[in-house]
């Protein structure tokens, strides 16, 4: 571990008494100190030298480049991030973003509560930075490409256009009493409209909720009473995979256990006639007489932006909330730095807006650079496994930022359906949501990107705002590894320790991964319960943000995510993630995906089971598929990693945004199939049951075989 670590730690407790940057600067000469006897116990950075080109790092950085003429490479441009946190993120905040009240105070720490400050004596409107700025100077600019259900049917919506439909929202909310602060629950699909609620939710000053729109009554009830919205935005129906659903009705059946919620107010997206209520205003009917003029509400740089629910560990799902000035700058800086955004792309993030990619890299952080950004309303499969790659060539698509979910869906349908269509705007691609195994990263590199597009596989959490661990920003050229994300952001310094909590020093060494340095896009809080935030981030590790995963970092000092750390099995001893034995899995040609659980064992204390899901097509047969698969394991890993059980399944059990519920699975493994809590917010709950059904088979006959597992 470089002696970084401890160097930040006073310059935190240093942050925590000095709290104005004249007194900040008091104190510098005493970190200098600090800073270069650590420097002079440390080989020289190894960095690529400069490019012919001129560039030091692989997007430019102007206001640090040129401020800072000694930062001649990309590592040092880094280390400069996290030893002059001020410096590098008061220069870019002023530089990137539009300000009502500048700030004098950059950071405003207090460790000790876990309470981060970011710029707290500056104003500003996150939709002024994100539209009124480009509308003025580049009103017809596509700001949004709305790829609808069926193909050939998208719309664009230019900065002027997108600012008029944010205004007349803007008023439409002050019209029915939202003030400053209200919370708003939006419950709508990924369209123009939705991106217009958030954005007038930040124009007059209020916090939006964002609820995936296709979570059960249940669930939305929970969120927004959670929130205490009394507002609700949706519409009549959302279109999906060439399948409707009734948003309104579920809407309705959350909005009747809320009794807080005053209004709901009622957008058209198919036409279908739906029930009105008391409390029901047709939003389009209200748009049309609300003016197109809506001044910005002056904004504190630390006022809540949103809150976006994530599911916890205990299964109570937790308000992560976001703040404005921070937020912004984080994913502006991100967008452009990770995927090397350049003025006049077109950027393809198919996520929906209800997770926090479709936030950051759908909405704020392309609108915030002035982007072309796309909404994508369909699937990866509608109407055929060639969706994706007919929509880049059809819109021109310069990247392509998915889910390995997707990725790991579509190998299975063979290289025909990508092939057959024009991927050449293609320049950069990215993968987001969980680890990406080496079968999918390479197919996604060699086939869809034709080996000539940057393959940036991100890790980063709806806590931390943006993308903390990627490929890029590197040295212009730098090598790309598959199958890890690799390097730090821009002023994020990872960092591993043990479970005595010890910082794990030097290279090819395992850990829980921390961050070691306080980022502008972090999270606030969890909102309404502060304890909760300190007792899940912080107190596990004191002095460090807690991300939950495990990492390894390898030989050359890179960062590779070994899965949550409660997906770590300990097997007769061995700490195994379940990431590697599922990586190890994916790379049969005949599989498709793979989930790894433990489950208890009288010897081993713990054992590992695996789900498999096969291609459509196999080369072998399942009983020789299943020994294949313990020899591969054997080999790539040890003994004591090959699964006790495999069982080969038609799907797994995913959340819709394509995350595996692995916590579902663990409890089918240990036989624990009648204590599943809730699975109504699957994307398909009844493949729980499916799978429940085919355990049983299976287990019922190793029993009668003699081989019940001991």
């Amino acid at each position: 571990m470089p002696p970084l670590v401890p160097i930040q730690l006073v310059s935190r407790a240093v942050q925590q008494v000095w709290r104005t940057p004249q007194q900040l600067s008091a104190t510098r000469g005493l970190l200098e100190i600090i800073r270069s006897s650590s420097s002079a116990a440390k080989p020289a950075a190894t960095s690529p030298s400069q490019q012919p080109g001129g560039e030091i790092t692989s997007t430019p950085i102007p206001e640090i480049t040129d401020a800072f003429p000694h930062l001649q490479t990309h590592d040092s441009i880094h280390q400069f991030s996290l030893e002059q946190p001020e410096e590098f993120w008061g220069r870019l905040a002023r530089s990137r973003l539009e300000w009502q009240k500048d700030f004098q105070v950059v950071t405003e720490h207090d460790m000790v509560n876990s309470v981060f400050k970011w710029f707290p004596d500056g104003q500003l409107n996150v939709s002024v930075n994100c539209v009124d700025r480009h509308a003025r100077c580049h009103p017809d600019r596509v700001a949004l490409l709305w790829e609808k259900d069926e193909p050939g049917q998208e719309e664009r919506v230019t900065y002027r256009e997108l600012q008029e439909l944010m205004c007349r929202m803007g008023n439409v909310l002050l019209d029915c009493g939202v003030k400053r602060g209200d919370r708003v629950a939006l419950y709508l699909p990924v369209s123009p409209m939705a991106v217009a609620a958030m954005l007038a939710c930040a124009r007059i000053g209020a916090v939006h909720s964002v609820v995936f729109a296709g979570f059960s009554a249940e669930a939305l009830a929970s969120r927004i009473q959670d929130a205490g919205a009394e507002t609700v935005i949706t519409m009549d129906q959302a279109v999906r995979g060439g399948k409707l659903i009734e948003l309104k009705q579920v809407v309705d059946a959350a909005v009747a256990k809320c009794p807080s919620v005053r209004q709901v107010l009622v957008g058209r997206r198919t036409g279908s006639q739906i029930k009105m209520g008391p409390k029901d205003i047709c939003l389009e009917q209200a748009l049309s007489h609300a003016s197109p003029v809506c001044p910005p509400a002056v904004q504190n740089a630390e006022d809540l932006l949103f809150l976006l629910y994530t599911s916890g560990s205990t299964g109570s799902p937790k308000g992560v909330a976001h703040t404005t000035a921070g937020y912004l700058l984080y994913a502006a800086t991100t967008h452009k730095h990770v995927f090397d955004y350049r003025d006049g792309d077109v950027f393809g993030c198919v996520a929906d807006i209800g997770w926090i990619t479709g936030h950051s890299y759908v909405v704020y952080g392309p609108l915030a650079n002035g982007a072309t950004s796309l909404l994508y309303e369909s699937t990866p499969t509608y109407p055929d496994p060639g969706r994706y790659w007919e929509t880049v060539a059809r819109l021109g698509l310069t990247h392509f930022y998915c889910a390995p979910t997707a990725l790991r869906l579509l190998l299975r349908y063979g290289d025909e359906w990508v092939l057959n269509h024009d991927r050449s705007t293609l320049r950069v691609l990215g993968c987001v949501g969980e680890p990406l195994n080496n079968e999918a990263w390479h197919w996604f590199h060699g086939v869809v990107g034709g080996k000539r597009c940057d393959l940036t596989d991100t890790w980063w959490q709806t806590e931390t705002g943006g993308v903390m661990i990627s490929p890029r920003p590197s040295a212009p050229g730098a090598p790309i590894n598959a199958g890890m994300p690799m390097r730090p952001m821009f002023g994020v310094q990872p960092v591993l320790c043990s479970a005595s909590g010890q910082v794990v020093e030097g290279r090819d060494v395992d850990g829980a991964l921390c961050i070691g340095s306080i980022w502008p896009g972090i999270s606030r809080t969890v909102y309404g319960d502060h304890k909760r935030y300190v007792d899940t981030y912080f107190a596990p590790f004191p002095g460090y943000y807690f991300s939950g995963d495990g990492a390894h970092r390898d030989e050359e000092g890179f960062y590779h995510i070994t899965g949550r750390m409660d997906d770590v099995i300990n097997v007769t001893g061995h700490r195994l993630g379940t990431a590697e034995v599922e990586d190890a899995m994916t790379a049969h040609t005949d599989v498709s995906e793979t989930a790894v659980v433990g489950f208890p064992h009288p010897v081993k204390g713990e054992a590992v089971f695996a789900f498999i899901v096969l291609k459509e097509e196999l080369e072998s047969t399942q009983e020789n598929i299943i020994s294949e698969l313990k020899k591969l394991v054997r080999s790539q890993i040890a003994g004591y990693a090959v699964p006790d059980d495999i069982l080969v399944c038609p799907g797994l059990p995913k959340t819709r945004s394509g995350k595996i519920m692995r916590r579902i699975l663990r409890q089918v493994a240990a036989g624990k199939s009648d204590d599943l809590g809730d699975i109504s917010t699957l994307a398909d709950p009844s493949i729980v049951q499916t799978i429940i059904d085919m355990y049983n088979t299976q287990h019922t006959r190793s029993q009668v075989h003699g081989h019940a597992r001991e």
